[in-house]
């Protein structure tokens, strides 16, 4: 990263996309302008995680109960996703994830997934005790209730968590419009 650069701007090198609980059954219980938002936002991050090697690790609330990751999602991680099931909220209860996040040696960690207050604010919490950058993808998080998700985002700020969007990730992950994929990628946004 060039030494001149602020220290909170996404790099692809740096850069670690964690997908948390886009499971069919909860997100058909979303407001279904906003769920459809964070499916669509998910892809494109899906996508440039694969063409930029960006890892990806997914979560799965409660499988049995909750049923798998929603298909549209599943096509679209990166071939070597790495999957792991929880019944604890955050990320951090899955067996194997804090292992599997460590040997990434990746510290900038962005979130997108379902609920915004429970499972994705614990997540974003615990990370950044552990001396993580944590980035909230606005629109690609979602909650049941506006409200929740709104309140979710504020106290993640006040505890040092940086709320973006996809777009800015897309491009912090490009840096240059001479980037190789950035025609593919920013062809996404039209």
């Amino acid at each position: 990263m060039n030494k001149n650069t602020h220290s909170n701007i996404l790099s692809a090198d740096n850069s670690l996309l964690i997908v948390v609980d886009l499971q069919a059954k909860l997100t058909a219980v979303m407001p279904e302008i906003e769920a459809e938002l964070m499916h669509v936002n998910t892809s494109s991050l899906l996508e440039a995680a694969g063409s930029l090697n960006i890892p990806v690790l997914l979560t799965e609330q409660y499988p049995k109960g909750l049923g798998a990751t929603d298909t549209v999602i599943i096509q679209k991680l990166p071939e070597a996703t790495q999957i792991f099931d929880k019944t604890g909220f955050s990320c951090y209860a899955a067996n194997g994830f804090q292992d599997a996040l460590a040997n990434t040696g990746r510290k900038q960690i962005i979130l997108v997934g379902q609920e915004t207050h429970v499972c994705v604010l614990q997540t974003a919490l615990e990370l950044v005790a552990n001396g993580y950058d944590v980035y909230v993808v606005e629109d690609a998080v979602c909650s049941r209730k506006a409200e929740h998700k709104f309140y979710a985002l504020q106290r993640l700020q006040q505890h040092g968590v940086t709320v973006t969007n996809y777009e800015s990730v897309l491009f912090e992950w490009l840096r240059d419009s001479a980037h190789p994929e950035f025609k593919r990628i920013s062809g996404w946004l039209r």
